[in-house]
């Protein structure tokens, strides 16, 4: 979950990317101000990793932990 204006989304997803890639999925950066649901659930609360509906991090995102989440 991510927001037009939000420079530390950007930063995340870039930082994801190999990660998410290496282990042979994918991503979607959903913009958050496109839903009124979403942006009340997210509040400012973004970037968000969501994987499979459950949210598995908030601004900051561990990469070994990501990395050993996917692989589940």
């Amino acid at each position: 979950m991510v927001r037009a204006t939000c420079g530390s989304c950007g930063r995340v997803a870039r930082q994801i990317a190999p990660i998410v890639e290496s282990a042979g999925a994918s991503f979607e950066l959903v913009d958050v101000d496109t839903d009124p649901a979403l942006a009340i659930e997210f509040g400012d609360r973004v970037p968000v990793v969501v994987i499979d509906g459950d949210e598995f991090a908030c601004w900051e995102v561990d990469d070994e932990a990501l990395a050993a989440e996917l692989a589940r």
